[in-house]
C-alpha cells in the first residue's frame, strides 16, 4: 500500500516557528517604540539589499536565523501555538530595519517559498511521472507476459491437438487392423467349419449309403432265405403228397382179405400222418417263429447300427460277420432239419413197408411195432425239441454276449474317436490363440499354463491361470489373447464337443 506523503507544514515546521517568533519580536519592538516620543522624520533612505550576515551585524552582533520562506498554512494543520510573552530587552539603539528592508526580506522569503513549492511540485510530478511510467512498464510487461502465456498455451494446445490426432489415428489404425485380423480369423474359422461340415456330410452320406446297401442286402438275403424255405416246404409237401398217393395206390392193390387190416392200417397210418403233419406244422411254425425272431433281431440290430456312429469299416466287418454267421446258422439249421426229416421219412417208410409185409402175419406185432414207432417218434420229437430249445438258448446267449461285446467295443471306439476329435480341436484352439497372442516386451522364454472352459456356442466361460509365469503382464496378455480368439469352433459329435469345452494348455512366449 502506498504511504501518504508528508504535508509542506510538517516538512517546514521548525523554520516556520522561527519565522513566527522573529515577527513577534519585531511587532513587540514596534509597539514599544510607538509609545515614546515621535521619531523625527528620517532622511530618505536608499534601498539597500543586505545579506543575512550584514543584518546580524546591524542588530548588534546577535545571530539571527536565516529567514525561511513561509509556506501557506495547510487546512489539516492545527493552529500555531501562542508565543510566550517576551520580556522586552533593555532599550538599546540598534539599527531598525527599514520598510524597504522588511519588504525585501518578505520578498526573499516569498521567492524562496515559491521555489520550494516549485521544487516540491516538480518532485511530485517527477514521482507521479515515474510511477506512471513504472505502471505502464508493469502493464506492458504484464501484457507481454500474457501474450507469451497465450502463445505458449496456443502452442501447447496445438501440440496436444496434434498428439490427440496422432493417437486417434493410431487407435483407428489399431482398431482397423484388429477388425481386419478378426475378420480374417472368422473367415478362416468359417471356412474350416464349412470344410468340416462338408466332410461330415460326405461321411454321413457314405455311411447312410453303406447302411442302406447293407440293409438292402440283408433284406434280399432274408427274402431269398424265405423263398428257399417256402420252396423247400412246398417240395416237401409235394413229396409227401406223392408218397401218400403211392401208399394209397399200393394199399388199394392189396387183397380184399386184407382190406380190413389195410383199412385199419390206413386209418392208423392216416392218424400217424396227421400226427406227423402236426409235428411238421409245429416244426415249420417253430422255424417261422425263429425266422421272424431272427428278422426282428436283425431289424433291431440294424436300428441300433443306424444310431451308432462308430467307425464304418469295423461296423461293416461286424455286420458281415453277423451276416455270415446268421447264414451259416440258418444253413446248418436247414440241413439239420432236412436230414432229420429225411431220416424220419426213411425210417417211417421202412417201418411202413415192414409193417405191410408183416401185416398179414401178425397184426398184433404191427400194432406193437406201431406203438413202438409212435413212442420212438414222440421221443425223437421231444429230443429234437429239447436240442432245438437248448440250441436256441445257447444261440441267444451267444448273440447277447456278442451284442454286449460289440456294444462295449463300439462304445470304447466311440470314446477314442471323441477323444481324438477333442484333441484335434484343442490343438486348433491353441494355434488360434497363439496367432492372436501379443507377447509383452521382455517376456521371451516364459511359460504360462491356463485352464479354459467354454460354453455350448464356443464362447469363453472362465479362464484360470493354473501355472503363473510370475509376469503379470504376460498372464494378462494370454487372457486377452484367449478372449480375442473366441468363439472357438466346437465338434458336432456330442461326446467330443463335451470334452472340447474344457481344456488345459501351456503357452511359451517367443
Amino acid at each position: 500500500m502506498k504511504q501518504a506523503s508528508p504535508s509542506p507544514f510538517e516538512k517546514n515546521r521548525l523554520p516556520l516557528a522561527i519565522s513566527l517568533a522573529l515577527h513577534s519580536v519585531l511587532l513587540v519592538g514596534l509597539l514599544y517604540f510607538g509609545k515614546n516620543d515621535p521619531i523625527k522624520q528620517p532622511k530618505p533612505l536608499e534601498a539597500i539589499l543586505i545579506s543575512p550576515e550584514q543584518l546580524e551585524e546591524i542588530q548588534g552582533g546577535t545571530p539571527t536565523p536565516e529567514p525561511q520562506p513561509v509556506q501557506p498554512p495547510v487546512k489539516e494543520a492545527p493552529p500555531p501555538p501562542e508565543p510566550e510573552p517576551v520580556t522586552p530587552p533593555e532599550p538599546v539603539t540598534p539599527a531598525v530595519p527599514s520598510a524597504s528592508q522588511l519588504a525585501a526580506l518578505k520578498a526573499a522569503e516569498e521567492k524562496q517559498r515559491l521555489q520550494e513549492q516549485a521544487k516540491q511540485k516538480a518532485a511530485e510530478q517527477a514521482k507521479a511521472k515515474a510511477a506512471e511510467e513504472k505502471r505502464q512498464q508493469q502493464e506492458q510487461a504484464k501484457a507481454e507476459q500474457q501474450a507469451r502465456e497465450a502463445e505458449q498455451a496456443k502452442q501447447k494446445a496445438e501440440q496436444q491437438a496434434a498428439r490427440e490426432k496422432k493417437r486417434q489415428q493410431e487407435q483407428a489404425k489399431a482398431v482397423e487392423q484388429a477388425a481386419k485380423l478378426k475378420a480374417e480369423q472368422e473367415a478362416k474359422a468359417n471356412a474350416l467349419a464349412e470344410t468340416r461340415r462338408q466332410e461330415a456330410a460326405k461321411l454321413k452320406a457314405a455311411e447312410d449309403a453303406k447302411r442302406k446297401a447293407e440293409l438292402e442286402a440283408k433284406n434280399k438275403a432274408s427274402e431269398e432265405a424265405k423263398r428257399k424255405a417256402e420252396a423247400d416246404a412246398k417240395a416237401k409237401a409235394d413229396k409227401d403228397a406223392k408218397a401218400k398217393a403211392a401208399e394209397d395206390a399200393k394199399r388199394k392193390a392189396d387183397a380184399d382179405a386184407k382190406a380190413k387190416a389195410d383199412k385199419d392200417a390206413k386209418l392208423k397210418a392216416q392218424q400217424e400222418a396227421n400226427k406227423a403233419k402236426a409235428a411238421e406244422d409245429a416244426k415249420r411254425k417253430a422255424i417261422e417263429d425263429a425266422k421272424r425272431k431272427a428278422e426282428a433281431d436283425a431289424k433291431a440290430k440294424a436300428a441300433e447300427d443306424a444310431k451308432r456312429k462308430a467307425d464304418a469299416d469295423a461296423k461293416a466287418k461286424a455286420d458281415k460277420d453277423a451276416k455270415v454267421k446268421a447264414a451259416e446258422d440258418a444253413k446248418r439249421k436247414a440241413e439239420a432239419d432236412a436230414k432229420a426229416k429225411a431220416d424220419k421219412d426213411a425210417k417211417l417208410k421202412a417201418q411202413q413197408e415192414a409193417s405191410k409185409a408183416k401185416a398179414a402175419e401178425d397184426a398184433k406185432r404191427k400194432a406193437e411195432a406201431d406203438a413202438k414207432r409212435k413212442a420212438d417218434a414222440e421221443s425223437t420229437a421231444a429230443e429234437d425239441a429239447k436240442h432245438k430249445a437248448e440250441a436256441d438258448a445257447k444261440a441267444k446267449q451267444q448273440a447277447e454276449a456278442d451284442a454286449k461285446e460289440q456294444a462295449a467295443k463300439d462304445a470304447q471306439e466311440k470314446r477314442n474317436q471323441a477323444k481324438t476329435v477333442a484333441s484335434n480341436a484343442k490343438r486348433d484352439f491353441e494355434n488360434k490363440i497363439s496367432r492372436v497372442w501379443r507377447v509383452p516386451p521382455g517376456s521371451t522364454g516364459q511359460r504360462v499354463t491356463v485352464r479354459v472352459t467354454l460354453n455350448d456356442n464356443g464362447g469363453v466361460n472362465s479362464i484360470v491361470v493354473t501355472g503363473a509365469s510370475g509376469n503379470d503382464a504376460l498372464d494378462a496378455s494370454i487372457r486377452q489373447a484367449i478372449n480375442d480368439a473366441a468363439p472357438f469352433p466346437l465338434p458336432d459329435e456330442p461326446e467330443a464337443r463335451r470334452q472340447a469345452r474344457s481344456f488345459t494348455s501351456g503357452f511359451t512366449s517367443k
